[in-house]
């Protein structure tokens, strides 16, 4: 019983935030075309909010880190991402949303490194299944794309606001739920952030992890940014295309299911490489086609180039840190590997898909072949085990 509890604690603010990201990721594009905001405007917002991200996440990962434990700040970071949603709401022109969107990115990104690092350390104290208890964000993901689709189609853009809202407002409830910091973090002198940020950076494994799974999850850039308004262009209606995101993401849980028995048979580098490998057929195939069964198949593989890159790397960060490092090196993955990979890949896909529409996708497929380059390197510098002098 103790042990379900701690999981449905752990589980409820993963449930919150994805059934916002659901209703973002899949929507958000549409609600900035309704604002008036152009294809090469919506690259510049998500570049900029991604750099604001990378600063965001290291800067609140620090102070995370020196307060003992992340639950604080979530709490506080919950309530001003009510207040900056209502702000969207009053924004009308490019300048304003562009403000607003760089506040947003520094309430926004830095509490998923945080959480992943609470559910990292819990899951691995308790004995709990890390990948079980996350499916469970992926559940709420597909909630809030398909609520956001539905609000969308009958009621239009502006609803895209309204539904992530709702659940925006339970994230500082959620977060006072989550375990406390075990004391071994709570006591952990001042000064060990900075000495383990430059441990971890000198570190050729660490930043090789950063690039690889990095690339992988930049390589979704044109689908974020660009996927939605290009299956609309095509005639699909907006619940079919919530459908699509909603399945990419429901066989993403049935990964996330086997997730611990995927982990022993491929190891960490096989996961990585099933995600960027999938990625290179992934972003081929979008750049050619929008045909509605083909890209119900593409959209399957969602499973490897998010899913499996991504345990991947919550594997790697759990085998290769101790449990005091779990904030700081959460962190470090989100702000320099996905974060600033993302922001300058985001810059791109606007241009590109500016000038090349669909074929942007193209670009997404050479950034999974260097990522793969890099998974190459990294399986012959890391054997598996903590890493050495990072403290």
């Amino acid at each position: 019983m103790a042990k379900w509890l701690t999981g449905l604690r752990l589980a409820g603010y993963g449930g919150a935030y994805f059934f916002a990201a659901g209703a973002f990721m899949s929507y958000w594009p549409v609600w900035l075309r309704d604002r008036g905001v152009t294809d090469t405007e919506i690259g510049t917002l998500f570049m900029s909010r991604q750099i604001v991200s990378v600063v965001a996440t290291l800067s609140v990962g620090w102070i995370a880190h020196r307060l003992g434990g992340p639950r604080g700040v979530m709490v506080t970071l919950g309530l001003a991402a009510v207040v900056m949603i209502v702000a969207y709401d009053f924004s009308t022109t490019f300048f304003a949303i562009f403000i607003v969107t760089m506040i947003w990115g520094f309430m926004w990104s830095p509490p998923m490194p945080l959480y992943d690092g609470v559910l990292v350390t819990e899951t691995k104290r308790h004995g709990l299944d890390y990948a079980r208890v996350r499916m469970w964000s992926s559940v709420a993901f597909i909630a809030g794309t398909f609520v956001a689709g539905i609000a969308v189609e009958r009621y239009g853009p502006p609803w895209v606001l309204y539904v992530g809202l709702a659940s925006i407002v339970l994230l500082a409830p959620c977060a006072l739920l989550l375990p406390a910091a075990p004391a071994r973090a709570r006591g952990v002198e001042p000064s060990h952030a900075a000495i383990k940020i430059g441990g971890l950076l000198r570190q050729p494994a660490f930043l090789l992890v950063l690039a690889a799974t990095g690339l992988c999850a930049a390589s979704h850039s044109v689908l974020y940014s660009f996927g939605t308004l290009t299956w609309r262009a095509a005639g699909i209606d907006d619940i079919t295309i919530s459908a699509l995101w909603a399945e990419s993401v429901a066989i993403e849980i049935v990964l996330m299911l086997f997730g611990g028995w995927l982990l022993a048979k491929l190891g960490v580098c096989g996961l990585i490489g099933l995600g960027l490998a999938a990625g290179v057929m992934r972003w081929t195939a979008m750049a050619f086609t929008t045909e509605l069964w083909a890209l119900v198949l593409l959209q399957a593989l969602h499973s490897c180039t998010f899913a499996a890159n991504h345990l991947g790397a919550m594997a790697f960060l759990q085998r290769a840190l101790p449990a005091h490092g779990a904030a700081i090196g959460q962190s470090l993955y989100y702000a320099l590997g996905t974060g600033l990979t993302q922001a300058l890949v985001y810059q791109f896909s606007g241009l590109l898909y500016a000038s090349y529409g669909q074929h942007a996708f193209l670009a997404m497929t050479l950034v999974s072949t260097i990522g793969l380059c890099a998974l190459l390197l990294l399986a012959r510098t890391w054997k598996g085990g903590l890493l050495v002098g990072q403290t």
